[in-house]
Order: structure tokens, then sequence, then C-alpha cells
């Protein structure tokens, strides 16, 4: 039996590196699915206090993670002390994806049409 999926959303709440618009319209996008999904402020912040609930998430099965770049991200658990594991981990990157490629991504249902 494999285990559901888990979608973790970053609002990367302390550093203004991903787009406000990009990062709104994904959590938009995942609260109105109903998807269950886990949001936390910052992994940054939690990586710094190293953060139980990160051990918790690199342990606990296959994930997708929305935050920044996946360079980062992997950096920011293996600094908690809490490395990620090589397999069933996505991280889908805000700084360069569309929020409709990652809701595509994370819902598994196309893009809205572009009407001009």
């Amino acid at each position: 039996m494999s285990l559901p999926l888990r979608v973790l959303y970053c609002h990367c709440a302390y550093a203004n590196v991903v787009p406000k618009a990009v990062k709104e319209d994904v959590l938009r996008q995942l609260t109105e699915s109903g998807v269950a999904f886990d949001a936390v402020p910052d992994l940054c912040e939690l990586s710094a206090k190293k953060d139980p609930c990160l051990a918790e998430l690199a342990g606990g099965g296959p994930v997708k993670i929305v935050a920044c770049y996946p360079r980062a991200v992997k950096w920011l658990f293996s600094a908690a002390g809490t490395p990620l594991p090589t397999d069933g981990i996505e991280v889908l990157n805000m700084r360069t994806e569309t929020a409709d490629a990652i809701a595509q991504n994370l819902l598994g249902r196309a893009a809205p049409e572009v009407t001009s």
C-alpha cells in the first residue's frame, strides 16, 4: 500500500524573493481545491530553529514542497539536521514557475486558458 501524497506550501514570509502574486495565487488555488496540505510561514525560519516538523516532513513519505529553488529547500532541511530522502520528494519553485503550472502539477488539472 502506498502512502498518500502530502503537499507542503511555504509562504516565504520573511524574504521578498518569491513574487507575491504567485504565492497568493498558488495558496488560493490550493485552498479552493479542497486538497489537504500543510502551510508554513517560512521554511528558512523553521530550518534556523531546527523545528521538529521538518523531520516529520522528511521522514513521512512522498511530499511535494511548494517553495523556491530545489537546491535551497534541500539545503534548508540538511541544515536543520533532517536531510530529505532522494526519492519521493518534488520541489515546485514559485520563483521560476507560474502559479497555474504549479497548481496543474499539484492538482492534476489543466491550467486555465488565457483569452484576450
